[in-house]
């Protein structure tokens, strides 16, 4: 008996210790409640800690989870087809407003006629294919900041001497692609003969058969039509004008312009718009 009321009073004074040393008994085998509660309590804590980006804007995009762009992929370095994959200036500065927003970039090849008509139609959410802000296009689009120009030049075959100047243009067959700036240049000066192309690159085909007697176009596409046919073209020592790209959206879409906006300028203000330029002119030359 002595010894019986012993050992309750040892386990009775083991019981009380524990209690002192704040020691909880662990969960039996199976008993998963507790591991639980401690990985809800972790998820929701790394959840809170990513919204500390949510301040982004969430953008009302033609296809949700998606931003899209439509494009002329006939404008090197701006854009141009690598494989089947379309790249570019315009197509580097897509991807990093879709990975700002954490969206997934899709991007729409057509004609440029038809490229700055998808956002107004809403069947894309911008449009980049080195767009030049004109008042006629401002009737009927909207536009972000600037974030590159480009001089207007004069492509013709080697040795043709019929353009020594602007004026002489009022002589010769030029060939534009149509709705750009230089279409409508033309159209301003009212020359009369004057062919309107949807591909610059077809038109190319027609100068060097001398379908055209030249072609107007901004200066780094033709730079890089004149790499491909160094022996056949050249570019006159004329700069008919210069002008300045930015992304066309839909009239009244001030919350898209915005949003490509805010990444806009951070590329600009870290230089990496010069940076794509450097690597799609080495490339695409």
């Amino acid at each position: 008996m002595k010894k019986a009321i012993s050992l309750i009073l040892t386990a009775l004074m083991l019981l009380t210790l524990a209690a002192c040393n704040g020691t909880t008994p662990s969960p039996a085998a199976g008993d998963s409640s507790t591991a639980s509660q401690t990985d809800t309590s972790s998820s929701a804590d790394t959840g809170s800690s990513d919204t500390s980006d949510g301040e982004k804007p969430k953008l009302n995009t033609v296809t949700p989870g998606k931003l899209t762009m439509s494009t002329d992929a006939g404008f090197a370095p701006y854009e141009y087809v690598e494989g089947e994959k379309v790249v570019g200036v315009d197509a580097d500065i897509a991807q990093a407003i879709a990975d700002y927003y954490g969206l997934e970039l899709v991007i729409q090849d057509m004609d440029f006629t038809n490229a700055l008509l998808a956002p107004q139609n809403g069947t894309a959410d911008f449009a980049a294919a080195g767009i030049s802000i004109t008042e006629e296009r401002l009737e009927t689009m909207d536009f972000t900041m600037e974030y590159a120009e480009s001089e207007q030049v004069i492509l013709v075959r080697k040795g043709f001497a019929d353009i020594k100047e602007e004026k002489d243009l009022a002589n010769v067959k030029i060939g534009v692609q149509q709705s750009t700036t230089a279409d409508l240049y033309c159209q301003d000066m009212e020359y009369a003969n004057v062919s309107a192309y949807k591909k610059n690159l077809v038109a190319a085909e027609d100068l060097k058969n001398g379908q055209i007697d030249c072609m107007i176009l901004d200066n780094m596409p033709a730079k890089a039509i004149l790499q491909q046919n160094e022996a056949e073209l050249e570019i006159l020592d004329v700069v008919l004008f210069t002008d300045v790209y930015a992304l066309a959206v839909k009239k009244g879409n001030t919350e898209m312009a915005e949003a490509l906006n805010t990444v806009l300028k951070k590329l600009i203000d870290e230089g990496k718009i010069q940076e794509f330029t450097k690597t799609h002119m080495d490339a695409s030359m």
